[in-house]
């Protein structure tokens, strides 16, 4: 796991596909994306979430920045096709406690 990877401060499953915030599985970035392509698709993130932020008030810039938003997290693999090839469903936006991984998050979490 990247030390410097906002994730890195909640827990990930043992297979490395989710993070838990609040009781919900979020997806992690692909771990095999090599790290000059992650910093790009990263800094491509944070510019397209700060647009958002800056166009409040005016709907076609929000949605014109919104998909700036999506389309990094899609490269990224964190929305659209998952980044795994062992056919395991996506639990993704997900509570982890009615996933296969509540076993695991209940063991952690107490």
């Amino acid at each position: 796991m990247n030390e410097q990877s906002p994730s890195s401060k909640y827990p990930h499953t043992p297979d490395g596909r989710y993070f838990v915030v609040r009781g919900r599985l979020w997806r992690a970035s692909n771990p095999f994306l090599d790290e000059q392509t992650k910093r790009h698709l990263v800094k491509q993130l944070m510019s397209a979430r700060r647009a958002v932020r800056q166009a409040e008030g005016d709907p076609d810039r929000v949605a014109a920045a919104r998909s700036r938003v999506d389309t990094a997290k899609v490269a990224l693999g964190e929305r659209g096709p998952v980044w795994w090839n062992d056919e395991e469903p996506d639990f993704n936006r997900q509570l982890v406690r009615k996933t296969p991984y509540a076993a695991w998050f209940s063991g952690i979490s107490k």
